[in-house]
């Protein structure tokens, strides 16, 4: 049995309506060594065969995103590789005359994920909801601002910049208070944040670390 949450949403359009929306009560995350079980239990595979062909296809899948492939896999869906600066590169600007971005300046900045309809109408008639017994929190009060920052941090570990939008799928925080929070982290040197890009085309990036 699963358990959902009825969550908020933030007033991003500031109508002072409270709208919620359904949102699972995640316990924790499925390993591979699991799913690798549970394939094996219904298939015959040892489990460690299965957990070596997962194991490889990732990195098969790899190598075909990294030629600008998407992988179709039948019944679970598409992944598509997308680009980003990496991280301390500025924006390339549209006027004509202006610097370009080369390939160096670029980077693979994630995956996106398509779910097949097969595996959506496969969840759907297996999920058995029940509302959790707790009530959420308003997702701005799940974390302190050191938390806030820790998490923004930790995107960058793993992203080349962090947008406000980023920021506030990150927190919970609204957007005018993403913003001035985000401004305020690229303001104090010691919190490894800067801002690179200007206007609309502004980002944070990690800041660099000095070196003698």
């Amino acid at each position: 049995m699963a358990r959902y949450i009825m969550e908020e949403m933030p007033d991003i359009q500031k109508t002072g309506k409270r709208i919620t929306y359904p949102k699972f009560a995640r316990i924790d995350n499925a390993s591979i060594k699991e799913l690798a079980q549970r394939v094996g239990d219904v298939s015959g595979f040892s489990a460690g065969d299965i957990e070596g062909v997962l194991l490889q296809t990732a990195i098969e899948m790899a190598h075909l995103m990294a030629e600008g492939r998407s992988v179709k896999i039948d019944g679970i869906g598409t992944f598509t590789p997308s680009l980003a600066l990496c991280r301390d590169k500025e924006r390339e600007e549209a006027e004509e005359g202006a610097k370009h971005r080369n390939a160096q300046s670029i980077c693979v900045g994630g995956v996106n994920f398509r779910a097949d309809r097969t595996m959506i109408r496969n969840i759907n008639e297996r999920c058995r909801l029940e509302r959790a017994p707790w009530k959420p929190q308003r997702s701005s009060k799940k974390f302190t601002p050191e938390q806030r920052l820790t998490l923004a941090l930790k995107f960058l570990d793993e992203h080349a910049f962090l947008t406000v939008r980023n920021y506030q799928r990150l927190t919970g925080l609204l957007q005018t208070a993403a913003t001035k929070e985000l401004k305020q982290w690229a303001d104090l040197p010691e919190s490894g944040i800067d801002i690179a890009g200007r206007g609309s085309h502004r980002v944070y990036v990690k800041k660099k670390v000095a070196t003698e």
